[in-house]
């Protein structure tokens, strides 16, 4: 199976208990279905969001032919996304309405085990899940 992976990454505030907050947001059933839901209408088989410190970095698996910026404006227009983006802001470097997208910057892969080819961030790194 072929999919295209992003990755990006994006800051919370630097404050403990915003941390613990936010990671309860996004605890196991906790994230909101429509953002979930309108996400795979979108394209996005998968995302999982790791964090160190006050640092998030997301890693987006998606469908082949996956266009990041067309895929992102329309995720933007997903019913109660944007609740959404206000309702995390509290937690993150950034203004309440801010978009997922100028939230979550993409990140350049600078190496991976057995490359073959080099991908622009926006392009997404064209992958085949081994098995």
């Amino acid at each position: 199976m072929k999919y295209k992976r992003y990755c990006k990454t994006m800051l919370l505030k630097n404050d403990p208990e915003l941390i613990r907050e936010y990671k309860l947001v996004h605890a196991l059933g906790a994230a909101w279905p429509e953002v979930t839901n309108g996400a795979k209408e979108a394209g996005i088989i998968d995302m999982e969001i790791y964090i160190s410190g006050n640092r998030l970095f997301m890693i987006m698996d998606t469908v082949p032919d996956f266009d990041h910026d067309k895929a992102m404006l329309e995720l933007s227009r997903k019913p109660r996304q944007q609740e959404w983006e206000t309702f995390v802001s509290r937690f993150q470097n950034t203004s309440p309405d801010a978009s997922s997208n100028e939230k979550w910057q993409l990140m350049d892969r600078i190496f991976e085990m057995d490359q073959t080819n080099v991908y622009s961030p926006v392009d997404g790194q064209l992958k085949e899940m081994k098995l």
